[in-house]
């Protein structure tokens, strides 16, 4: 029974892993809910307003994707983007750009509230709108491609891709009536301006402190909608916020360049730890599911294996170290395996900010010193003479049970013993004791005044 108590916990571990990995598959999890703002039974016009916070990411490409779903099946008029992101990857920008190019319901982008910014990708889902407005306090623009963390790239790496994403929002801005021109400056020369600024130079339409002010913007000018131009008083329009499900949510936070990082640093230590010290079960399970979680995001995000690969490499270096005596050179070997492989773990890609130093160093060092105490422990545990017969007995401590004559039985290690006083003594129940000596199947003992 007690061995089967030891393996339940990692077999429970397990199941839940499995279960996650199933779930996250398959969108077993409630992809989104909508909440009515006000009812939609007078309403001339309906307006679902969804947020997108954060880096672009393929859990924003979902989120857009279900939005514009939920608008055709509940017949929404409107889908209102309120926009707030740094950018994010190229390839994600260009999903959300052809669907909402290609979507059936006009799209709006709201930036805001106040102190949000479209940079970088978000540029481009501006665009790409049928309507856009900006709150003040606001920007927009900075959508030159840059390196891993921040760094410039080769210049004809560069050239390319500035010149392939340049075509992409001339095109766009152009077939929206936008000002193509500064659209172009803000890929080629990183140009940004304030939310003022982009009204005037015709970037975007309006300038909303809100979605609902967006929204009454939008009616006095007219909406496009199924080939016809339609105008609409504020008390006229119905606004639907459109919430993201616990799996957008979750998968938001997984798909962060970082949190991916540390999962999978973690779950590598965690792992060691439970290969150095079996039977520990808590860091085996835990490095396991961090380390399948981290896995599941690296193979989204735009990673390269020769990374991947060098960093498990850290790890069989690590346990090597438990096996041969290096001296501490595996050690070494796995530390520096451990930064060149967070050094090229992510591949270049537009808007990817990858890991910089800053995030590398300390986690390594971090990583690095748990693995050497598990080193450590194990190390002192296999250099430490080993008792054996009566040697282990000796000055082990327990207590009396029971006492008769010139012997009686003590509680040692967890086990019953016969004992005798090394003093000629008699101790009564409960006395602390510690062992002296032996003789035959008999421990003498005398009394431990610690």
């Amino acid at each position: 029974m007690g061995r089967f108590h030891r393996f339940l916990l990692p077999l429970a571990c397990l199941c839940l892993i499995c279960w996650a990995v199933f779930a996250l598959t398959w969108n077993i999890f409630t992809p989104t809910h909508v909440s009515q703002a006000a009812s939609a039974d007078n309403s001339q016009i309906s307006a679902l307003y969804a947020r997108l916070d954060g880096s672009i990411n393929p859990a924003k490409e979902d989120f857009l994707q279900q939005a514009l779903q939920a608008c055709a099946k509940d017949g929404h008029h409107l889908l209102l983007l309120g926009l707030d992101t740094p950018g994010g990857l190229g390839q994600s920008m260009r999903d959300m750009v052809k669907m909402i190019l290609n979507a059936k319901t006009p799209v709006a982008v709201w930036v805001g509230p106040k102190g949000a910014r479209a940079a970088s990708a978000g540029v481009f889902l501006v665009a790409a709108s049928s309507v856009a407005g900006m709150s003040p306090q606001t920007n927009i623009g900075a959508a030159s491609p840059v390196g891993m963390g921040g760094k410039e790239i080769p210049e004809t790496v560069a050239k390319k891709i500035t010149n392939d994403f340049v075509s992409l929002i001339r095109g766009v801005a152009e077939a929206k009536g936008r000002n193509v021109d500064w659209y172009e400056k803000a890929v080629t020369e990183a140009e940004s301006i304030s939310a003022q600024d982009a009204v005037m130079l015709r970037v975007v339409e309006f300038l909303a402190l809100s979605p609902q002010d967006m929204l009454d913007q939008i009616g006095t000018q007219g909406l496009q909608v199924e080939g016809q131009k339609i105008t609409f008083e504020s008390q006229d329009v119905n606004l639907v916020n459109f919430e993201p499900g616990f799996r957008i949510t979750f998968l938001s936070w997984l798909l962060h360049p970082q949190i991916a990082y540390f999962l999978l640093l973690g779950g590598i230590a965690g792992l060691f730890f439970e290969l150095s010290n079996p039977g520990a079960i808590f860091p085996g399970a835990f490095g396991a599911i961090c380390l399948l979680l981290g896995l599941y995001a690296l193979a989204v995000l735009p990673t390269n294996a020769a990374g991947v690969l060098l960093i498990f490499l850290a790890l069989v270096l690590f346990i090597l170290e438990l096996a041969v005596a290096s001296y501490g050179l595996l050690s070494i070997g796995g530390v520096a395996c451990l930064v060149f492989g967070s050094m090229i773990l992510f591949k270049f890609e537009y808007g990817f900010t990858g890991l910089s130093l800053q995030v590398i160093l300390p986690t390594v060092l971090a990583v690095s010193a748990f693995i050497l105490l598990g080193l450590y422990l194990v190390t002192k545990a296999q250099v430490r003479p080993q008792k054996t017969g009566f040697e282990g007995m000796l000055d082990l401590t327990g207590h009396i049970i029971s006492w008769d004559g010139d012997e009686g039985k003590a509680r040692i290690r967890g086990e019953i013993w016969k004992v005798k006083s090394d003093e000629n003594t008699s101790y009564s129940p409960g006395t602390p004791v510690r062992v002296t000596g032996e003789e035959g199947l008999t421990l003498f003992v005398r009394e431990d005044k610690k």
